[in-house]
């Protein structure tokens, strides 16, 4: 059996256990299940599993940190009578290369508010996102590769 799958099977046991099968008790009980999975890991051997994981909550929190900042920001310009947006069409060159990463990646820049990802060219170097707070194109290019590119291309690899 894989780790992941046992991992969410005592995840379910954790929520059985306690007869309540919410959010809350299975991310604990994942979590607890993870930490005792992690301590017994030389019984595995090998594995990148613990890694991975640690990486997609890297990725979950700074997608969280952004979405928090970028939806106050969003709202900021909208409540207040001055409007600091600066609209722009920016390309983005693209080190990732698989299209499941790529697929991610737009993703989680369109769920970002102020940010959307319009395309990617045809050769899939380039991806073209409309950002709302777009005042110094370079450093959105700089943000996005050192943000959420990075973070997708270690998570996914």
């Amino acid at each position: 059996m894989k780790l992941f799958q046992l991992n969410l099977l005592l995840a379910g046991g954790w929520c059985a256990l306690f007869g309540i099968f919410d959010l809350g008790h299975f991310v604990s009980g994942f979590l607890l299940a993870f930490a005792a999975l992690s301590l017994s890991s030389p019984m595995y051997g090998q594995t990148a599993y613990f890694k991975r994981v640690l990486l997609a909550a890297r990725l979950a929190a700074y997608f969280l940190y952004e979405l928090t900042v970028s939806s106050l920001q969003v709202a900021w310009d909208v409540i207040t009578p001055t409007h600091r947006s600066r609209p722009a069409i920016v390309a983005v060159p693209l080190d990732i290369e698989e299209p499941i990463q790529i697929t991610v990646l737009a993703n989680l820049i369109s769920l970002t508010p102020g940010s959307l990802s319009l395309d990617v060219s045809p050769d899939g170097k380039t991806l073209y996102v409309h950002e709302m707070f777009a005042e110094d194109p370079d450093e959105t290019r700089r943000r996005i590769k050192t943000g959420f590119e990075r973070l997708v291309w270690e998570a996914m690899q």
